[in-house]
């Protein structure tokens, strides 16, 4: 066998094979599933196309290759527990794979398949297997037809077929929907990788999986649709959805016995080894935090790069998670500085050329990688030593499962990952309750308003859509590529009414007062997405007199259907009625002002913060917009001030916007910006914003003003913390720019009526004012100080005890603050060479209980006093708690009528200790 150099030749030799073969490259779509809620990652190559399969998307092309990012680290796929304990498991892996949609099938992905292994990448057919599907139920056929194909592929043996059942053999996508047998391709690697040949009962072959047999490519063929738990029904157009990683297929094609022995993951490794100063050997015989960190940094570098950064709940978390579990695999190696940021270079390096997002967000990758380790490092000293209190009460107890909730305060109050928590367990042969820790850290988010991660699956009524599309495209009504829809170039069209649905049902008429779903010919209402929301407006009947549908909503629920839901306003629509679709103009070039200005700012903040901050969601209405993006802190009143002035300077200039379809990946190769978690498809609408300098330029499907000058103005109104490490400001643009400003000024005048200056002056006669008062207050807190003295003095007569030698003041006095009281004990000190203050006093401001402690210094070296400890005493009754220094101390409550009995608390101890 030949052997390929590299794993870039490897990932490429695939792409341009099936290129060869009529197929489209298609990029690699975001690790954030764009517009599917049922996932955390993208986990395997066909979720960009999973709408395919389930009829409600299509695409320009039938066949596809493509190099997909996934992240199997949550939910059903999670191989977390095994990176680093073996050489083939990653959190984070690419997936190679070649796709038919309705085209080609079994014959052609079996021969081609064949085809590249043994005559491009010259494998051994003496050494290949394959697996067919056989249903141990007998409810579903045989895969003859797979078998005779691999019977017909030249120089395969006939004995290296195995025939496999459902869980091995059959692809489905869920309990019920499109599903099929899938043919898996295995090596063998030789008898030196069987670990068990010196059992007994072992049995050398892929039905027992025995690893010296490696499955490396996986050729899924989707035929069925499933009804129910034994109901499968030929689909009307098949599929072909094939998987290989990578990894593992470098690693044959390189003759490595591991997949971090390739050149995709050595070099990542080669790097901690420089910081480590080991030796090979060395590393040999420690290889789980060596692949741990290398795994790690590759997730965490490729997570960073599609705008996942470090933070508390779902992908943020997991995020933040691989970050602390690699920095604390690495203190196992003695590294105990920031250090997975050289790591990540490397896969910069290594990765680059093929995934270029990497290359332009190379600073932001890195400095979040150093700022969360930095993070952790200052918090993982004190929450592995709350564990391990925890551990070791279960010992004493000889118990061995550490409650979910003791983990989730763990990570709530120490940042301590559920993951990392579970290592250190078990290394200590003890485990975490999971599920605890999976509910706590739900009910923590649902209360702090984060919400849930991930909605249910949606797509539940695109069945009846699909028919209908069927229907409208067989009678001529609509072409294949369904309702002809565009939002870009007029805001009113004329069409036919095609469909009438009421109350889930089709209907051929409707009448004044229903709430109806509407399909026209022709649609200029835009459809909800990329953060803009959907137009409104009417439908109406052609000469405008007979019928009136109010439209309130728009929805694609498949590719091709675009429904107007409204409310019929007069008259009684019908099923062919010419009809004149208009969209509200006023409130659709408010949010196009909106829209563009959004462009602007996530470029001003670009420009300001750095190219660190990317779009992390967004939402474009009528009245407002929000933006939230990447930043670590939160922005100051200059850089803000910056911002909003750099926006309108464009505004002001009045750029021209050019508005154009391009080849998805041209665009990217331009430098157009891309929203993470958005779906794309082979072509793109993009939007650039300037004349001879571009200020902005990013792939964008929503509608947008001809001209800067357009937006007229923009004003932000709040800036502020949307999740850990996301920001968020919400602006306004146009006529609600004017309408603040306006509002404001009138403010400010009314203001400067009532202090009998001008707007002008307005600034210096709040100043005096301010000074006037702050002057008024101090001579107030000395006029009550001489009171509260004089009433202090009393009571330092009265009350003053002696013990020995030592003075005993504790007493309460009226209302006061804790700056006098302070002033009070300072007087007690000078008074008395030794001795003890007990203040207690009710807030003039707040109505809230203080205590205050003070002891000389001679008592405490003699006696031991501690006015923290004292202080603590008193702050828990008064319902709060106290600090301060062994000499002076105070506390605060929320419990005045406790104030009294506090006191004396102290008092007791006080007078027991002397």
């Amino acid at each position: 066998m030949d052997q390929i150099k590299s794993g870039n030749e490897i990932r490429q030799s695939f792409i341009d094979f099936f290129i060869e073969k009529g197929h489209t490259f298609v990029p690699s779509s975001s690790l954030v599933p764009g517009g599917d809620k049922t996932l955390l990652f993208t986990n395997a190559g066909m979720v960009q196309f999973k709408d395919v399969f389930l009829g409600i998307d299509k695409r320009p092309y039938k066949r596809a290759v493509n190099s997909q990012k996934c992240m199997r680290v949550a939910g059903k796929h999670n191989d977390l527990e095994d990176v680093g304990k073996d050489d083939r498991h990653h959190t984070f892996f690419e997936m190679l794979g070649n796709w038919s949609f309705g085209d080609y099938y079994k014959k052609e992905a079996i021969s081609w398949a064949w085809e590249l292994i043994t005559r491009v990448w010259k494998i051994e057919p003496s050494r290949l297997w394959a697996t067919v599907f056989r249903d141990e139920k007998g409810e579903i056929p045989t895969d003859e037809e797979a078998a005779e194909a691999w019977f017909a592929q030249p120089d395969f043996n006939h004995g290296h077929l195995i025939y496999l059942g459902r869980k091995e053999n059959f692809w489905e996508m869920a309990e019920t929907g499109p599903c099929g047998p899938c043919s898996e391709i295995h090596i063998d690697l030789g008898e030196e990788y069987c670990d068990k040949k010196n059992k007994p009962d072992h049995v050398c072959d892929i039905a027992h999986n025995c690893p010296r047999f490696l499955e490396f490519w996986n050729l899924v063929f989707v035929q069925y649709n499933r009804i129910n738990e034994s109901e499968f029904i030929p689909l009307p157009a098949k599929h072909v959805d094939t998987g290989m990683g990578l990894d593992r297929i470098t690693s044959v094609l390189q003759g490595k016995n591991s997949n971090y022995m390739t050149d995709l993951l050595k070099p990542l490794m080669d790097v901690v080894m420089q910081l480590t100063g080991e030796t090979e050997e060395q590393r040999a015989k420690n290889m789980t935090p060596y692949r741990v960190i290398a795994d790690h940094a590759r997730a965490a570098t490729f997570l960073i790069g599609d705008g996942v950064v470090p933070g508390n709940i779902g992908r943020n978390y997991i995020c933040r998670m691989i970050i602390r579990r690699g920095s604390r695999f690495g203190g196992k190696l003695g590294l105990n500085e920031p250090f997975l940021a050289k790591v990540a270079e490397q896969v910069i390096q290594n990765y680059g050329s093929a995934y270029p997002e990497l290359l332009i967000n190379r600073i932001a990758i890195t400095e979040n990688i150093t700022r969360e380790e930095k993070r952790f490092h200052t918090t993982i000293e004190l929450g592995l030593s709350h564990l391990q209190e925890e551990l070791d009460s279960l010992k004493q107890k000889n118990l061995k499962i550490l409650s979910g909730q003791k983990a989730f305060e763990l990570y709530a109050t120490h940042g301590l990952p559920f993951e990392i928590a579970r290592d250190i367990a078990r290394e200590q042969e003890l485990e975490i309750e999971e599920e605890g820790f999976r509910k706590a850290m739900d009910s923590h988010r649902i209360n702090s308003g984060a919400g849930k991660e991930l909605g249910e699956f949606g797509g539940e009524d695109s069945e009846i859509y699909t028919q209908i599309l069927n229907k409208l495209i067989n009678e001529n009504m609509i072409s294949e590529k369904g309702v002809a829809y565009d939002p870009y170039t007029t805001i009113q069209v004329e069409g036919k009414v095609l469909v009438l649905i009421r109350n889930g049902s089709e209907v051929k008429e409707v009448h004044e007062g229903d709430e109806v779903e509407v399909i026209i010919s022709k649609t200029c209402f835009y459809v909800e997405s990329g953060g803009q929301m959907a137009d409104t407006g009417v439908i109406k009947s052609e000469n405008g007199t007979k019928w009136e549908i109010q439209v309130k909503g728009v929805r694609k629920p498949i590719a091709g259907v675009i429904i107007h839901i409204g409310k019929v306003m007069t008259g009684n629509p019908r099923i062919g009625d010419q009809a004149i679709a208009k969209v509200d103009a006023r409130r659709r070039k408010d949010i196009m002002r909106n829209h563009t200005a959004t462009h602007l700012l996530q470029a001003q903040l670009r420009k300001i913060l750095g190219n660190q901050v990317r779009q992390s969601g967004s939402l474009v209405a009528p009245d407002r917009l929000r933006f939230d993006f990447t930043y670590p802190e939160a922005l100051n009143n200059e850089q803000l001030d910056l911002v909003e002035k750099g926006v309108n300077e464009a505004i002001l200039e009045d750029h021209k916007i050019l508005k154009e379809e391009k080849q998805l990946e041209k665009a990217i190769n331009e430098g157009a910006m891309a929203l993470f978690g958005e779906k794309y498809g082979s072509t793109v609408r993009t939007i650039s914003i300037g004349d001879e300098e571009i200020i902005s330029y990013e792939l964008c499907g929503g509608t947008h003003v001809d001209d800067t000058g357009d937006i007229g103005m923009f004003i932000i109104t709040s800036e502020s913390s949307a999740a850990a490490g996301i920001r968020r400001i919400e602006a306004i643009t146009g006529i609600k720019a004017y309408e603040k400003i306006s509002s404001e000024r009138k403010m400010t005048w009314k203001i400067a009526g009532k202090l009998s200056t001008t707007i002008d002056e307005l600034s210096e006669k709040v100043d005096l004012i301010l000074k006037d008062n702050e002057r008024k207050a101090k001579s107030i807190e000395e006029l009550n100080l001489i009171m509260i003295r004089g009433e202090y003095t009393e009571r330092l007569i009265k009350d003053t005890i002696k013990i020995g030698n030592v003075a005993l003041l504790i007493t309460m006095l009226s209302r006061s603050s804790i700056e006098i009281l302070r002033k009070l004990a300072d007087d007690f000190r000078n008074e008395n060479k030794t001795g003890i203050i007990v203040l207690g006093a009710i807030d003039s401001n707040t109505n809230n209980p203080l205590v205050l402690i003070s002891i000389t210094d001679d008592l405490i070296k003699s006696k031991g006093f501690d006015a923290v400890n004292l202080v603590k005493v008193a702050g828990n009754e008064i319902g709060g708690g106290g600090g301060g220094r062994a000499g002076l101390a105070q506390a605060g409550g929320n419990k005045p009528a406790n104030l009294e009995n506090a006191l004396e608390k102290v008092r007791t101890i006080i007078q027991n200790k002397l």
